[in-house]
């Protein structure tokens, strides 16, 4: 029933900041060797307080552990949701970026909003397509080279383009953009 597709965006296992909370203490254990919720609040750039509550529903669900002496850690549930998510990151960006064309920086905002959206299926089927395009193959140069061919296409034009219509973003974008100041 494609009405209620929209509905399954509830069923994800992670919050976007549920995500992040389990991949920062995954980069903390990895890089410092522990995890306190103080190092965690200066990460993310939050108050520790606000880190301590959002930690709750991930200590609940047995994602993240704390030990006698105040020390962070993710069960292994919690530490496979954080690699998935981070090659999630890792694959997203590698697509946007490398195949696609998108500025780097803008492919890392947008791999960052949806990593922890994609299901397991839809991550390894991303991996193979990056595999089969990086090969270097025939057919794997050839599609890249028609790719970038038609990346500057768009004539900015909803009423003549087919992909535009009713709407076109080059124009929502054009609108809303910075009108340039006029010298005195």
């Amino acid at each position: 029933m494609p009405t209620e597709v929209w509905k399954s965006y509830e069923d994800n296992l992670l919050t976007h900041s549920a995500a992040h909370y389990l991949m920062t203490i995954h980069e903390l254990l990895k890089t410092q060797g522990y995890a306190r919720v103080t190092d965690i609040a200066k990460r993310l750039n939050i108050t520790r307080g606000s880190c301590s509550i959002s930690l709750k529903p991930l200590k609940k669900r047995g994602l993240v552990v704390e030990d006698a002496n105040k020390f962070l850690l993710l069960s292994d549930e919690g530490r496979r949701l954080a690699e998935i998510v981070e090659r999630n990151d890792e694959l997203l960006e590698i697509f946007l970026r490398d195949i696609l064309g998108v500025d780097p920086e803008q492919a890392e905002v947008d791999a960052c909003k949806i990593e922890h959206l994609l299901s397991i299926e839809t991550s390894i089927k991303l991996c193979n397509f990056i595999e089969c395009i990086r090969s270097d193959g025939p057919s794997a140069v050839a599609f890249l080279k028609s790719l970038r061919a038609h990346q500057n296409h768009c004539q900015r034009d909803a009423s003549s383009c087919p992909h535009c219509q009713p709407a076109c973003p080059f124009e929502e974008a054009a609108s809303k953009a910075p009108k340039p100041r006029k010298s005195r």
